[in-house]
């Protein structure tokens, strides 16, 4: 897929877990000294990275908000991102992205700042959250 395709969207409970998924270009799956990210944008909101991996060194990196609580990880050979959301809160919502960015010697600019750099950008999965 040149544009990402993000699925595993829907609606939970406050509390409760989803899994979201993204197959990506193998480009933007492969690209050195890049990032691969999730966003999230909430109505009325800016789109903000909540999780990413860098990678030249496969680490990742997590918006404060969702520390602790998500984890992503990549498939490479499948060209896939992955989110696992746990102890999903209400600020949570919202519609989720994945995209990749152009190449940066600085990490943290994964997980930092607006979305430019980053593209193209898929249709997202929406993620709803109840109490």
């Amino acid at each position: 897929a040149v544009v990402p395709v993000e699925s595993g969207g829907g609606s939970v409970q406050a509390g409760g877990s989803l899994s979201l998924s993204c197959v990506v270009s193998e480009y933007t799956a492969r690209s050195p000294n890049s990032c691969v990210a999730w966003f999230r944008q909430a109505p009325g909101k800016e789109r903000e990275a909540v999780a990413a991996i860098y990678t030249p060194t496969g680490n990742t990196l997590y918006a404060t908000s969702v520390k602790g609580r998500f984890t992503m990880s990549q498939d490479t050979a499948k060209n896939t991102l992955y989110l696992q959301m746990n102890s999903l809160k209400f600020e949570d919502g919202g519609m989720y992205y994945c995209s990749g960015s152009r190449p940066t010697p600085d990490p943290e600019r994964c997980i930092r700042g607006d979305d430019s750099g980053f593209g193209p950008w898929g249709q997202g999965t929406q993620v709803t959250v109840v109490s």
